[in-house]
């Protein structure tokens, strides 16, 4: 599960899973209950699934600036009802056991709290992830499946850390859709009535680009 070596191990006598860069030696599993006591005193926020718990890398400024432009763009459009939350907000996917934070997230009405974390949140009407070298594979693909585990879940937006472009997932009565933007284009969050333009997100120039 801690899919990129070169997030850190955690020495931490709690948790009984170490991992040296693509090698996993699992020990024992730690539990739920472990890896809340970690997230309450830490301050890395870490990922957890099937008793694994992983470090999240931080981001680059790139990163930083791109979650922030694209939090101040919706947020500007969110009808009534709406919130929009930062990275700080947990994520839990009671189908599949992931925990996890995304980059930004909306939660139209009141949010609801999974059964065994109170401060996670089961709801998101919409999720968004800033892409990054280190986790761009698997924010596209191993934890894109498991968003659409959740119920609540209308559509994921990735934001593209090598070049202005966005990608929108939307979930269809016929199942999921795909929609790309790139410089000069705009793509409409039907969930939450918002149009995102890329060149306002893409402003500033991209310096870690790679």
């Amino acid at each position: 599960m801690c899919h990129d070596s070169g997030q850190a191990s955690i020495a931490i006598a709690s948790i009984r899973t170490h991992r040296f860069r693509d090698v996993t030696l699992p020990l024992m599993s730690t539990t739920y209950a472990e890896y809340l006591a970690l997230e309450e005193e830490s301050s890395v926020r870490h990922e957890y699934l099937d008793g694994e718990i992983c470090a999240m890398a931080g981001g680059s400024p790139d990163h930083a600036a791109l979650a922030a432009a694209l939090i101040s763009a919706i947020r500007s459009q969110l009808p009534p009802g709406c919130r929009m939350f930062t990275s700080d907000l947990r994520v839990r996917i009671p189908a599949t056991g992931l925990s996890t934070y995304a980059d930004a997230a909306v939660v139209c009405g009141r949010t609801q709290r999974a059964a065994d974390d109170a401060l996670a949140v089961v709801n998101p009407l919409l999720l968004v992830e800033v892409t990054s070298p280190s986790t761009e594979e698997y924010d596209r693909n191993e934890k894109l499946r498991h968003y659409k585990n959740l119920p609540s879940l209308r559509e994921v937006l990735f934001v593209s850390h090598r070049e202005p472009h966005l990608t929108l997932h939307r979930r269809e009565e016929s199942g999921w859709s795909v929609s790309i933007a790139g410089q000069g284009g705009a793509l409409t969050l039907a969930s939450v009535a918002v149009r995102v333009e890329v060149g306002k997100v893409y402003r500033d120039d991209l310096e870690d680009c790679d």
